[in-house]
Order: structure tokens, then sequence, then C-alpha cells
């Protein structure tokens, strides 16, 4: 099934759609059997559709929230490469009022000193970081409990 709009720039792209059964008449003479199965019959067809609309969904989510990424790294790779010219930049500046080899001199080192500041940051928060405690002393009381239950299976927990 398609509708006005599905093929957006000649793209070939088709709707994808789940065949509905028409609606059937309900006879007063039926069984409840009959009803019950007819009514699962169609809450089955409605849970279906449902997930297959979910699932349509999650996948064009995900493809924006991949080309999103996509545009992040490449504005990542962009601004690393203009550091370069930043700090060229900043040297040129510095050359007004300095002979050219201290100006430089002081971009290097102002590099060194940002490289060392930024990896003791790096070093502190990595420190921090610990053992998930709380995790391991529930999976070891959930491996002991299970231990006893099969120790003493007539014992209830």
């Amino acid at each position: 099934m398609t509708y006005p709009g599905d093929n957006p720039a000649g793209t070939g792209y088709v709707r994808p759609s789940i065949p509905l059964t028409p609606e059937q008449d309900v006879n007063r003479d039926d069984t409840i059997g009959n009803l019950i199965k007819t009514a699962s019959e169609q809450v089955s067809t409605l849970v279906r559709s449902e997930i297959e609309l979910a699932k349509l969904e999650i996948v064009n989510s995900a493809k924006q929230g991949a080309i999103g990424a996509v545009f992040f790294v490449v504005a990542g790779v962009i601004g690393l490469f203009s550091l370069f010219f930043f700090w060229f930049m900043v040297g040129e500046i510095l050359d007004i009022w300095l002979p050219r080899w201290a100006a430089f001199t002081i971009v290097f080192v102002v590099m060194l000193v940002l490289v060392a500041v930024l990896a003791l940051l790096g070093r502190r928060q990595i420190k921090k970081v610990k053992m998930p405690e709380r995790t391991i002393a529930s999976l070891q009381d959930t491996a002991d409990v299970l231990k006893r239950a099969a120790t003493h299976p007539d014992a209830t927990a």
C-alpha cells in the first residue's frame, strides 16, 4: 500500500504495510469459542502491526541518529585541523613584537602546558573510576541464595 508523497525524489521508497483482514460480520448465533477466536486473531494482528510500526520508527530514528553522529565527527575533524592554523596565527601575531623563533617557542611551550594540564585532568578522572561494588555485592548475594536453594531443595526463600 502506498501513500501520496511516499516516493520522494524518485527514490523508489515504498512504505511497508501489514495486510489487515476485513472485519468479519458477527452472527448472533456464533458460539463464544468462535467469538473468542475472532477476537484473539484481531488482537494478534493488531499487536503484530504495532510491533512492525515500532520497528520502523526505531530504524528511522537510528538512521537519523547515525547521520547526526557523522556530522559531529566531521565537525570534530575539521575543528582539530583548524587548531593548527589557530596556533600558527598566534605565533605570527607574537612575531609582530618578538623575534620569530621566540614567538613560536612561546606557542610551543603554551601547547605543551595545555597538554600537561589536560593529561593531569584526564588522569585524575580515570583514578575516580571504581569497581561497581554494589552490583558485585548483589551478584554475590544472588549466587549465595542460589547455592543455598540448590543444596536445600525443600527450603523456600
